[in-house]
């Protein structure tokens, strides 16, 4: 199949997963072509079945913001055009799936049929802030198929948006190849050089992700034993944070990445994970973790609850609950064995679960189904 793949593509989850897939996809041997503004911060420009397509907007005075939507749907339809596509697969509703739509729209009588996934704040956030409520609904009801990546993110959307056409849930996947525990480059020994237990937070640094919290309950553990926390990505809140570390003075023991890439590296290295988010439709970081044998601490929101099982493969706590997580995490990292064990079945339940060579094939099964019926 010829793919086209809409995404934001920054240090997001729904970017992430929307890569990832082109990615397996083309590995699986589909012809991908993202569209989008900027290459996907994931994506790999060296695979030949893998290509890019720059989304151009032209700045008017006319206009105080320049029109997105209306030149992604052009590239959209000039993509189709050129290269033959199958279908489109867009990721996040707003505004995807409505310029998504207007290609269709302008491929007719030519067959153009396009996909929705939704990632969650573009369901709980953005799409029902009642100025885009009515657009993002037509949106769903208008796309060849949708998809959501948690039991959770459908019950919302049927919710708020009272949709009647049926949605697909087809979870977040993990690379259980690339991501494992011997994926560690020696990264641990660089950070914790006497061994100290490695605690490590992944995110865009949103407020919605409160890293402050990552700090506060480290800083807990830090009191009571040796330990290092590692804080991966970039975004709002890393001032805060960087505020939090100077005022307990943790300079030596708290390490500010940036983004990265390759993050199966720095996640192989972690002894824990945390993911204090006040929501998370997924918590497909916390599944990344998972599958390098990383027990995780999160909160008992959303769809994480569908990823992480309380006292299984994790702890699950309240939003802004940092002492209870804190506890949990001085009850893992002080009995070595007790880490490991839960680290163990953290991958056995992401291998069960979310492995990409399980949820790639349903995504394949799916286009063919909306090509079959559109």
């Amino acid at each position: 199949m010829r793919i086209g793949i809409t995404c934001y593509p920054t240090y997001g989850g729904s970017g992430v997963v929307a890569t990832e897939l082109g990615m397996e996809l083309a590995a699986r041997g589909h012809d991908i072509h993202f569209i989008s503004y900027a290459p996907p911060i994931r994506m790999n420009p060296n695979d030949p079945r893998i290509h890019f397509h720059e989304v151009e907007v032209v700045s008017y005075p006319l206009f105080d913001h320049p029109p997105y939507t209306l030149a992604l749907a052009t590239k959209m339809l000039e993509v189709f055009e050129s290269e033959s596509l199958d279908l489109l697969h867009v990721h996040y509703a707003i505004p995807h799936s409505v310029s998504a739509m207007l290609a269709r729209s302008m491929a007719v009588p030519r067959r153009l049929p396009f996909v929705t996934t939704l990632h969650g704040t573009d369901i709980t956030l953005v799409g029902s802030n009642r100025s885009y409520l009515p657009i993002t609904r037509f949106s769903i009801e208008q796309s060849d198929g949708v998809t959501a990546i948690s039991r959770y993110l459908l019950g919302q959307t049927l919710k708020e948006f009272e949709i009647k056409r049926p949605i697909e849930v087809i979870p977040n996947f993990v690379n259980c190849d690339l991501y494992n525990r011997t994926a560690d480059k020696g990264l641990a020994a660089q950070w914790a050089p006497n061994g100290e237990p490695i605690l490590m937070h992944l995110s865009n640094f949103r407020p919605v992700k409160r890293l402050t919290d990552a700090v506060e309950i480290f800083a807990i553990v830090r009191a009571k034993m040796p330990t290092k926390l590692v804080l991966i990505g970039d975004g709002p809140d890393r001032g805060a944070a960087e505020y939090i570390v100077r005022k307990r003075c943790l300079q030596k023991d708290v390490f500010f990445l940036g983004k990265q890439d390759a993050v199966y590296e720095k996640l192989a290295a972690a002894d824990l994970f945390l993911l204090p988010s006040q929501l998370e439709s997924f918590g497909l970081a916390a599944l990344e973790a998972m599958a390098c044998e990383v027990p995780v601490i999160a909160t008992n929101v959303g769809g994480v609850p569908e990823v992480v099982q309380h006292g299984v493969d994790g702890y699950l706590v309240q939003p802004g609950d940092v002492k209870e997580a804190a506890r949990y995490a001085i009850e893992i990292l002080s009995r070595a064995d007790r880490g490991r064990e839960m680290g163990k079945t953290a991958r056995v339940n992401a291998k069960k679960n979310f492995c990409a060579n399980d949820v790639i094939p349903a995504y394949e099964n799916y286009y063919k189904r909306i090509l079959s019926e559109s």
